[in-house]
């Protein structure tokens, strides 16, 4: 493959990068401590409890595999499903793009802790903007702040690539280090803990029509390990 075909993925996030870098630092995910649980579009409801009325899921969270197109083929290896996305994409190549998926984590995660709808908007599924909006408004007509580091992200892992007809998916682990402080109106910690970083993980599915001009990769699908 040629490195013109190998920096369309690079240049994509090169521009989200130009675009959000303003916006960067957040918080997302599965919790490990002990802390008093948010309202968080990223986790998925466990299915042996009654969700309570804050809890914010994804809509489409566990019906995925029941809704897949009637084109949609048996599941296949990380592997073969890499070479069906190059089939049907000669641009791809998952080196570049997980390089892409790293930065374009930080950006949403950032701007999901300042509350920058705007900035979401354009990196994010309807269903996925949606859920992070209405998290983002809550904790504003709650007058709380989230005040986030990054410490660092530890792994960046390919799980799964696969086509759904022309659209291209592909599924990444990403486990960090976080410091995730929320603070009401007054400036007082009511959850998290400013001093020790917890680590969380992460599962994104990414998305792209194969078919379009447009190199743009969306954030369809969010989940933490059940």
């Amino acid at each position: 493959m040629g490195e013109g075909c190998k920096l369309v993925d690079i240049v994509f996030f090169a521009a989200l990068a130009g675009f959000l870098v303003y916006r960067l630092y957040g918080v997302l995910g599965h919790r490990s401590g002990t802390e008093r649980q948010r309202p968080n579009p990223y986790g998925p409801i466990r299915s042996d409890q009654e969700p309570p009325d804050n809890v914010i899921h994804l809509p489409d969270r566990g019906q995925r595999a029941a809704a897949k197109s009637e084109d949609e083929e048996a599941p296949y290896s990380l592997e073969a499903g890499i070479n069906r996305i190059k089939a049907a994409d000669p641009s791809f190549d998952e080196k570049p793009f997980l390089a892409g998926a790293r930065a374009a984590f930080e950006m949403i995660v950032a701007a999901f802790a300042r509350g920058d709808a705007d900035a979401l908007r354009p990196l994010l599924s309807d269903d996925v903007y949606d859920n992070f909006a209405t998290a983002i408004n809550d904790r504003a007509a709650a007058a709380e702040t989230l005040e986030t580091t990054l410490s660092r992200i530890k792994e960046v892992d390919l799980l799964e690539a696969r086509m759904d007809g022309h659209i291209a998916l592909v599924t990444l682990k990403f486990l960090s280090d976080q410091i995730n402080v929320t603070r009401n109106l007054q400036g007082t910690v009511i959850d998290g803990d400013a001093r020790h970083p917890i680590e969380v993980t992460d599962i994104w599915t990414f998305a792209r029509s194969t078919r379009a001009g447009d190199p743009n990769w969306t954030l369809i699908e969010t989940r933490t390990p059940n």
